[in-house]
């Protein structure tokens, strides 16, 4: 396996574009040209307005998703945050997607590493998820974890599934990436799977009930 670098490619040229800074090794790849990127608008002069944020927000509220920590190795620490917008994209060759803020603090630091896991909570994990939602703190203090096999990143303990990947696309969507990996490893833990999962709806935390 030659490594991380190559496949970080897409996530460090996002950076580069956006003029953050990076730490990973320069690319053997030719030089691209980045396009200017457009303003982001919801519609034309003329138009309709747009919608209430936050009327969009409550009614999209009413879907109902897991809930997911994404992380990344780091220096002098590890990197993560909640994310509830995790979807398995492809089997073959086998993919899935995150969508992160591009004003997310976080996201540079998984770009640079160019790898991470996705930790599917369960239902009583509501507690880990708040602290990794909160910005700037230490959100690994006292949490237990190991390297995933593949590429090193955080795999948490006692989550009921996680996914260990390599970036493999980077595409705008609006206020919002959508991140690409390739999944290298996963495994379930089925003692915590037993728990059912963690699910989130309309602002609040739930459980699977049959």
């Amino acid at each position: 396996m030659m490594g991380h670098a190559g496949m970080a490619a897409t996530a460090i040229r996002y950076l580069r574009s956006v003029g953050a800074p990076t730490t990973a090794a320069p690319s053997t790849a030719p030089a691209r040209t980045t396009a200017p990127r457009p303003p982001l608008r919801a519609v034309r002069d003329g138009e309709r307005a747009p919608l209430d944020p936050a009327e969009l927000r409550a009614v999209l509220g009413h879907f109902a998703s897991g809930v997911t920590l994404v992380t990344a190795p780091g220096e002098p620490q590890p990197a993560g945050f909640a994310c509830q917008s995790f979807a398995s994209l492809s089997l073959d060759p086998p993919l899935v997607a995150f969508m992160v803020a591009r004003t997310s603090t976080t996201w540079p630091r998984l770009a640079r590493a160019g790898v991470f896991c996705v930790n599917v909570l369960g239902a009583d994990q509501g507690d880990l998820c708040r602290a990794f939602a909160v910005s700037g703190a230490d959100k690994f203090a006292g949490v237990r974890h190991t390297p995933a096999p593949a590429t090193g990143s955080p795999r948490l303990a006692d989550v009921p599934a996680w996914i260990d990947c390599v970036v493999h696309a980077v595409h705008t969507g609006g206020d919002h990436l959508i991140v690409v990996g390739r999944v290298e490893a996963l495994g379930t833990d089925p003692t915590a799977a037993a728990r059912g999962p963690l699910l989130f709806h309309r602002g609040a935390f739930g459980r699977f009930a049959t």
